[in-house]
């Protein structure tokens, strides 16, 4: 293999240029019944960059097998994402307005309309080594998740979900994951990603299946028809925002005392701030996820508040991802556990952000999550 650093020129060239084969949407194989909403509160500054805020994941494979390919995987991923959606339809929902003529602004409601997630067939013209190893890995990783902007006075017609599946030209391929912070969050993306796999993996496996899936593109294809269409997802250049994620046993965090919430948040920003020697504005974005199915915006204002010392002793922080354990845990191929995985969070607006998720597979919420995302 050539030195990628010799390369790295040709090689930013080739991401200019990831192609997109196809753009289908998956929708759940059964009519979703009865239909359950979540409500999404952005309060008083709804501001532009809440409807922008989103999370990626890339997973990295091998080729497993003489037959395994990202269009393989892509192919059965048409079938076996339309089986876990049946299980989580709010994906495959779309954000809508509350209120007279659906224009209370402010108020909103994620709807499980079925109307379905967006799945992207790419090719990336270069080797799997050469691209990963680029400088500004994050900002290259950009060009394997995609994500078009929800549009503001037209929420409902926009997806809140994406899978991008994508080719290298060694055979290894990836999936990508793009998702509002108004559906999930990394943490409750993760028991969704483990079903679909699960649901994946058990479909392929069935001694009926066909060696081939219903959808495989190349097949599909007309002959003597090449690609058109590039990659337009803003996701292909884009600042990598400072996260840090903290741990904290829910005895030490009360969501219905605001003294205590607010507290506890400024003693995460203090942490965030002393880590990475920067000073985050005096207003912030305050994501509240609980156990429930309702999301709160809120605007947090650090003027005035005194964090109480006690509690920095309960925080446990950690610097990446690591501990959502996905990449040994997601496999659409039974053998065959991702070599590379990422996950970040983009923050467009020009509020710092906070926040509060419970823990992984803690349904009872003993245990949350606080993220703090610095701004772009």
């Amino acid at each position: 293999m050539a030195n990628c650093n010799e390369n790295i020129g040709v090689a930013q060239d080739f991401v200019s240029n990831l192609q997109i084969e196809a753009i289908q949407t998956v929708a759940p194989m059964k009519q979703t019944d009865p239909r359950i909403s979540r409500r999404v509160l952005i309060g008083e500054n709804p501001g532009s960059g809440n409807f922008q805020r989103r999370f990626h994941m890339v997973f990295c494979y091998n080729k497993a097998s003489e037959a395994d390919s990202g269009w393989m995987i892509a192919g059965w991923i048409k079938e076996s994402l339309g089986k876990a959606l049946v299980e989580k339809p709010l994906l495959a929902g779309r954000l809508r307005g509350i209120g007279e003529n659906n224009t209370n602004y402010g108020e909103f409601e994620i709807v499980p309309n079925d109307s379905g997630v967006r799945l992207i067939e790419a090719e990336m013209p270069m080797n799997f080594d050469d691209f990963i190893h680029l400088k500004e890995k994050k900002n290259v990783e950009g060009q394997l998740v995609f994500w078009d902007d929800i549009h503001e006075t037209n929420t409902q017609y926009s997806p809140l979900f994406y899978v991008q599946v994508t080719n290298f030209k060694c055979g290894r391929y990836s999936i990508g994951i793009s998702c509002s912070l108004f559906l999930e969050d990394p943490f409750s993306m993760t028991s969704f990603l483990n079903r679909w796999s699960q649901i994946h993996v058990n479909m392929i496996s069935e001694a009926n299946a066909p060696k081939i899936p219903t959808f495989f593109l190349p097949n599909l294809r007309k002959k003597g028809c090449s690609p058109t269409l590039y990659s337009s997802s803003n996701t292909s250049y884009y600042h990598v925002n400072d996260t840090l994620i903290f741990k904290l046993p829910l005895k030490f965090l009360n969501l219905n005392d605001d003294i205590h919430k607010n507290n506890l948040v400024e003693k995460c920003v203090e942490e965030v701030e002393n880590k990475f020697g920067k000073n985050l504005s005096t207003k912030l974005c305050l994501f509240v996820r609980e156990t429930s199915e309702d999301v709160n915006v809120e605007t947090f204002t650090r003027e005035g508040i005194n964090p109480f010392g006690s509690i920095k002793n309960e925080l446990i922080s950690a610097n990446c991802w690591d501990d959502l354990g996905l990449a040994d845990n997601i496999r659409f191929n039974e053998e065959n556990r991702a070599v590379h995985f990422s996950c970040w969070i983009i923050n467009p607006g020009n509020e710092d952000l906070v926040l509060i998720t419970p823990s992984l597979g803690d349904e009872s919420g003993s245990e949350n999550n606080v993220i703090v995302t610095m701004r772009d």
